[in-house]
């Protein structure tokens, strides 16, 4: 058994993607560990502290496949007890000759989806019958539970969830009916709680977002959206609830950041 470490800046993905490729040329069980978003000295320190301890746990090097922008943070990754592996180091400067442009590499790039159909079918149909809190009895199935107003991305990034790591996403929204004056954690997910992570959005973006749909009604205006946003932000943190300001990011990166956030297993690699 071997510790194998995913670690990037952005995602991670391209470093999973590229790490699965690799491992699976050998007949060798190894345990998963992803750390996205690496992108401060701190964060990469902290990092070099995980793997360090897996080192002396396991008494073998762990394996480290990694793709970084920033020289620095790569440097104090590599300075790790693990045995570190990033393919651009072998690719990108051939191709940049051969295409005739320099290389202009940065975070958060776009990733694909890797094949693992029987338990992203069964991730997939979860999360669709669990969307927009429409059949809460099935909760206690639930690796993670959304929540938000209206049109924050709750869908998309429990669809994302299921598709890309095979996991079982609800969601539950905040709505017209909920009384926003005196806002409280819905009763069907107060047992489920600890499963719970929260979507918001400035209230610029929603305001665009539900103009698209409504245009000109109360539920689009400037006014209802920040005061919902405002009333939903303070019951996160009434109740101590993770979440989550998704308006810069792509579904990717919030469903990365959903995890590295939740420290939830993956089903998939």
């Amino acid at each position: 058994m071997r510790t194998v470490f995913y670690i990037s800046d952005g995602t991670a993905r391209t470093a999973e993607a590229f790490g699965k490729a690799m491992l699976s040329m050998f007949p060798l069980k190894v345990e998963h560990r992803t750390l996205a978003f690496i992108d401060s000295p701190e964060k990469a320190d902290a990092a070099v502290k995980r793997i360090n301890s897996a080192h002396q746990q396991s008494g073998e090097r762990p394996i480290i496949f990694h793709t970084f922008v920033s020289v620095d943070i790569k440097r104090i990754i590599t300075a790790s007890q693990g045995s570190c592996y990033d393919f651009l180091d072998y690719f990108v400067a051939p191709l940049s000759r051969e295409l005739g442009i320099p290389a202009q590499p940065k975070t958060h790039r776009t990733h694909g989806i890797q094949e693992d159909y029987d338990f992203r079918i069964e991730a997939i149909n979860y999360t669709l019958a669990n969307d927009d809190g429409s059949n809460i009895a099935d909760y206690d199935e639930a690796d993670i539970i959304l929540l938000g107003v209206s049109r924050t991305g709750k869908t998309p990034t429990s669809l994302y969830l299921a598709l890309q790591y095979g996991i079982k996403a609800a969601n539950y929204p905040i709505t017209d009916d909920d009384d926003f004056e005196h806002l409280q954690l819905p009763r069907a997910l107060k047992p489920h709680r600890h499963k719970i992570f929260g979507l918001t959005l400035e209230a610029q973006r929603l305001h665009e977002i539900r103009s698209k749909r409504r245009e000109g009604s109360k539920y689009a205006s400037m006014q209802q959206c920040r005061f919902e946003l405002n009333a939903v932000e303070q019951l996160y943190r009434r109740e101590a609830i993770p979440f989550l300001d998704s308006t810069r990011f792509s579904v990717e990166e919030i469903a990365a950041k959903i995890l590295n956030e939740t420290n939830l297993e993956r089903h998939r690699y």
